[in-house]
């Protein structure tokens, strides 16, 4: 072969080697570019997954705020209770009960009626990690404040700007407030407005049906003569609709009812102070292990509800002393005296004590 025949040929072999080595190159890049989109398909899987799998209900870093409202029958209807992650209720003077929400990243223009502090409120208030709203306060709730160094925000001591008072309810039964005028309080005082606290309730994501307990599509909870709160059951939606005092109660602007996921009774109980206003304030005898109930999906359980110290977060814990599992929902924990006669209504009808099941 002539030496022009064999450049030629070196040529041609160059000119195909380098065609194979791109068209390898191109289905490398190709896998690769395949690989990482199934992978990040993949991971975008698992995010959603795990997205899917966070508690709703608690979550976030948002320092909680736990705020007193007022539940007498001309503060109804209340603002802000179907936006609250948890709400306490407990006997104050007169036989009436007291509420306190709590609110974690929540974005709302109205909550109220607020009303004053009294002291035991500021227990669930420490155990949430909580600011602590309130317009006025006892002595005693004064005294604690101080004592246990609470961040409060007391509507008396504002400057006007924090609490409105609105002109379709009257005083003592009208003040109201917003999440952002409170946060800008907070911020005001210096107090910390992030927590990386754990919830008091052990939420799970995943659907929980107590199919051991018994049926409980009405609960009936006599706080007292005065005040009785009722739970129906609502089987379509899963939650429960309060009542109070044979009314449905509603929102203030929504005019929608108030629910909840999750009820909570605790039996301890009250008792009068003797104080320098004589007003017949109440005590509440809340520290140690009482009876109570987990209520939710149309079922109930006895726990037990252990609370060791007042800046101590609450155990509640079923009867064979596991912390109960609680659904991924609002709560109203319901405390009530040990002798409170208790009506859970399923397919047969239950009446229990703080000491009894009858």
């Amino acid at each position: 072969m002539q030496k022009g025949g064999v450049k030629i040929l070196i040529a041609i072999l160059v000119i195909l080697i380098i065609i194979a080595g791109a068209v390898l190159a191109y289905k490398i890049m190709q896998d690769k570019n395949n690989t990482e989109a199934i992978s990040g398909e993949d991971n975008n899987e698992l995010v959603a997954t795990i997205e899917e799998k966070q508690v709703q209900i608690y979550s976030g870093n948002d320092r909680p705020i736990a705020v007193m409202i007022d539940n007498h029958s001309d503060a109804w209807p209340q603002a802000g209770l179907n936006q609250a992650y948890m709400v306490y209720e407990m006997i104050v003077e007169g036989g009436e009960t007291r509420l306190m929400a709590l609110f974690k990243g929540a974005d709302l223009d109205k909550i109220g009626p607020v009303r004053s502090a009294r002291h035991y409120f500021i227990d669930y208030a420490m155990e949430n990690d909580a600011i602590y709203v309130h317009f006025g306060q006892s002595p005693q709730a004064q005294s604690d404040i101080k004592k246990y160094s609470i961040d409060d925000i007391n509507g008396i001591s504002e400057d006007g700007t924090t609490f409105w008072r609105v002109k379709d309810k009257y005083a003592p039964h009208n003040a109201v407030t917003s999440t952002e005028k409170l946060l800008t309080s907070a911020k005001n005082k210096k107090y910390k407005t992030t927590s990386t606290e754990e919830s008091v309730l052990n939420y799970v994501t995943d659907e929980v049906n107590l199919e051991e307990g018994q049926t409980a599509n009405t609960i009936t909870i006599p706080h007292s003569d005065l005040q009785t709160v009722k739970y129906e059951y609502d089987e379509e939606n899963k939650v429960y609709v309060r009542y109070a005092r044979g009314k449905e109660q509603t929102d203030w602007d929504t005019e929608e009812p108030v629910t909840t996921k999750n009820i909570i009774i605790t039996f301890c109980d009250n008792y009068t102070l003797s104080d320098s206003e004589n007003k017949g304030r109440q005590g509440l005898k809340n520290i140690g292990t009482f009876d109570g109930y987990y209520i939710t999906n149309g079922k109930a359980i006895k726990i037990q509800c252990i609370k060791n110290a007042r800046d101590e977060k609450t155990i509640y814990q079923d009867m064979e002393g596991n912390e109960i599992k609680v659904n991924d929902g609002n709560t109203f924990v319901n405390i009530c005296p040990t002798d409170a006669e208790i009506e859970i209504e399923g397919l047969e009808e239950t009446t229990a004590t703080g000491n009894t099941i009858q």
